[in-house]
């Protein structure tokens, strides 16, 4: 009876649909469900497994070592919990051990990724609150099982809070969800090294001029299955974030960041184009270009960046061989404001998906060559490089 008193106003949603809002929330793929567990009238909980293999070759293997690496470890590894606790109130939560036996690091420590609760009102007002992916841009927003290239890039991650953060969102979609919205309070940078404790705001609007896409997480590629233009925009902010003049405690600065982005795909009768692309600029107010004495060097080089990415694939239409196949090529490049011109870099890829079924099962490979503008003169990872990557996932 309470539970129906709490309800009213509502907007009831079928098991699907709410499976589906939650995990696209966490960026996690929503294409199909592991077992299922029922409670009470309403309430679901489900279960899902999610690994990625990869096995990488790279021509240096450290910054103090030159000579050639060849990797294979687990990308991803995940556990999540998913459900329903009654019509309008939902949870998830992922457990991982990322990376686990990259370059000699095995056993690693399983953790929380993602832990949030949603409360939906109706289509246009929705709530998550936990830590869960930021919504500042389109590629961290777009689920890592289901990108088009091998991964996102770190251009796409911000400074501060990387990929997730933790706090509250308001979002919603608008117009039969041609538009949506969304507002972020989190986090943010903290710790001993930071001015003032102050939140972090962010803001992220789309435009769907086709299908729309109307949940909280994106995906790199709906092979065929949708025909999408989406335009879309974000601000990051978060007042006195960073000293310019740390051991003296002084001069703090305020971070910004803004975002553009495209996607666009096309289903057709002889493959599915995919396109998309995206610019970004991210700000400390220069307080990692000063006086080498003064910066703090525990602030992420990107929080001083402009950098872009255009990306693009090809689906085949027909099964080749026990699979379909996705060809793929990726250009990014990126200008870190420095002292030093040691950072900048261009990045330029190519590869393949092949579907067996599905993002639930595919194999990837790229080949990606990276050069700097200028090579560092003893620092390995800062000279031009080639990598090659064989990627394995399933998903259950």
């Amino acid at each position: 009876m309470q539970n129906k008193k709490l309800t009213q106003g509502f907007k009831a949603k079928s098991l699907r649909t709410s499976l589906a809002i939650i995990m696209a929330a966490s960026g996690s793929v929503a294409v199909q469900a592991g077992p299922t567990i029922t409670y009470g009238d309403e309430g679901f909980l489900t279960l899902n497994y999610e690994l990625q293999i990869w096995s990488q070759y790279r021509d240096f293997r450290s910054a103090d070592n030159s000579g050639d690496s060849f990797d294979t470890f687990l990308r991803r590894n995940r556990f999540t919990v998913l459900g329903q606790y009654n019509d309008y109130v939902g949870f998830y939560a992922q457990l991982e051990a990322s990376g686990d036996s990259r370059f000699g690091d095995d056993d690693r420590s399983v953790f929380f990724r993602d832990a949030y609760i949603t409360l939906d009102w109706d289509d246009a007002r929705r709530f998550i609150g936990g830590r869960f992916k930021n919504t500042f841009s389109r590629e961290n927003l777009e689920a890592c099982l289901e990108p088009l290239t091998l991964d996102r890039s770190i251009i796409a991650y911000t400074p501060f809070g990387g990929t997730r953060d933790t706090g509250v969102a308001m979002w919603g979609n608008l117009a039969d969800a041609k538009f949506q919205y969304r507002v972020m309070v989190s986090d943010g940078r903290e710790g001993g090294n930071v001015p003032k404790d102050t939140p972090r705001v962010t803001g992220r609007v789309h435009y769907s001029a086709f299908d729309p896409e109307y949940s909280y997480g994106y995906r790199g590629t709906y092979l065929g299955t949708q025909r999408v233009l989406t335009f879309g925009a974000a601000y990051d902010f978060q007042a006195d974030a960073v000293y310019a003049n740390l051991p003296g405690r002084a001069d703090p600065k305020d971070y910004s960041a803004w975002t553009v982005d495209v996607f666009y795909e096309e289903p057709m009768e002889s493959g599915t184009l995919t396109l998309s692309g995206a610019y970004f600029d991210y700000s400390v107010d220069g307080a990692l270009n000063g006086d080498e004495l003064l910066v703090d060097n525990t602030v992420t080089p990107n929080a001083e960046m402009d950098a872009y990415y255009v990306k693009g694939g090809w689906l085949f239409p027909q099964p080749i061989g026990i699979g379909r196949l996705q060809l793929f090529a990726r250009h990014e490049a990126s200008d870190y404001d420095r002292n030093d011109p040691f950072f900048d870099q261009t990045t330029n890829a190519v590869g393949a998906n092949y579907y067996l079924d599905g993002q639930q099962l595919k194999l990837t490979f790229e080949y990606a060559d990276v050069s700097f503008d200028e090579e560092h003169p003893s620092i390995n990872s800062l000279r031009d490089y080639k990598q090659a990557t064989l990627g394995f996932q399933m998903l259950f």
